[in-house]
């Protein structure tokens, strides 16, 4: 790059560091196809970007705000989501994710394991599941 062209940037963006992410999403832009604002002159798309900014076509403000809005990982939206409270509400009737209801403390192991369609043992030894 070209000491000049960072020279006449740094007079329209003060900060270099504002300066380096401004034109690297400049050059982004370009590199994705964006219309040039100025001639290519045989320039690589950093310089090119820098020279955009420094004869003031493409405001360096807008090309950070862009960089940290591609950047957010929560999108803003305007209208906030509704929840179906009686989706909530049956979700807890049956006790949690998908866990069947049961009594206050009724029923025993071996119970339970036949309602979960598993084979529980009996008292006696005899596998519960056996018919």
């Amino acid at each position: 790059m070209a000491r000049v062209t960072v020279e006449d940037c740094v007079d329209k963006v003060p900060n270099r560091f504002d300066l380096v992410l401004a034109a690297a999403q400049r050059s982004r832009q370009i590199s994705s196809g964006a219309p040039l604002l100025v001639e290519r002159d045989n320039d690589k798309n950093p310089v090119v970007a820098l020279r955009e900014i420094a004869e003031e076509k493409v405001i360096a403000e807008d090309l950070s705000e862009s960089v940290v809005s591609g950047l957010r990982k929560i999108v803003e939206s305007d209208e906030p989501e509704e929840v179906d409270m009686s989706i909530l509400m049956s979700g807890m009737e049956t006790g949690g994710e998908g866990a069947p209801a049961v009594p206050n403390g009724t029923g025993s192991a071996a119970a339970q394991g036949d309602a979960s369609g598993e084979e529980g043992v009996a008292e006696d030894g005899a596998l519960s599941g056996d018919s």
